[in-house]
C-alpha cells in the first residue's frame, strides 16, 4: 500500500513538474497569451508537433529502459544501442524548437504551441536519459586499472 502511494505520488509529482517546464518554454518563446479566436480541429503545425511528442515520449521509454538495464545484450531498448537509440531526443527538441520559433500566437492557434514545447521538454529529457545510459554502458565495459 505505501509503495502503490509512493508510485502514484511520484507520477503526480512528475505530471506537475513537466507541465510547470511546458509552461515555462512557452513562456520564454513568448507564446503562453491564449488566442482571442480558437482555431478547432487538426491543422498542420498541431499534427506536426503532435507527431515529434510522440516520438520525443518514445525516446524518454527508450532511455529508460536503456538507463534501467545497461546490461543485457539483446534488448534493443537497453546498453549501447539503446543509449543511442534515446539520442533521437535531439531530433524532437529541434522540431519542438522550430514548431515554437515559427509560431506566431500562443495556444489556440493551431500553431501547435503546447505540443512543440512538450516535445522541447521531453525531447531535452531524451537526451539527459540517453547520455546517461551512454554513459554508464561506457564505464561498464572498461575493466578497473584499464587506461582506454
Amino acid at each position: 500500500m505505501k509503495r502503490t502511494f509512493a508510485i502514484i505520488l511520484a507520477a503526480l509529482a512528475g505530471a506537475a513538474v513537466f507541465g510547470g517546464l511546458v509552461y515555462a518554454v512557452l513562456v520564454a518563446a513568448h507564446v503562453s497569451e491564449p488566442a482571442a479566436t480558437t482555431v478547432n480541429g487538426l491543422t498542420l503545425r498541431r499534427l506536426w508537433a503532435t507527431a515529434v511528442a510522440v516520438v520525443a515520449l518514445a525516446g524518454v521509454v527508450i532511455g529508460g529502459l536503456a538507463l534501467a538495464r545497461p546490461a543485457s545484450r539483446f534488448s534493443s531498448a537497453s546498453g549501447r544501442l539503446g543509449a543511442i537509440v534515446a539520442l533521437v531526443g535531439l531530433i524532437a527538441a529541434v522540431n519542438g524548437g522550430l514548431n515554437l520559433a515559427m509560431a506566431t500566437g500562443g495556444p489556440g492557434t493551431g500553431n501547435g504551441v503546447v505540443g512543440g514545447a512538450a516535445a522541447f521538454v521531453l525531447g531535452l529529457i531524451t537526451l539527459v536519459l540517453g547520455a546517461l545510459a551512454l554513459v554508464r554502458c561506457r564505464r561498464g565495459v572498461l575493466e578497473p586499472g584499464q587506461m582506454t
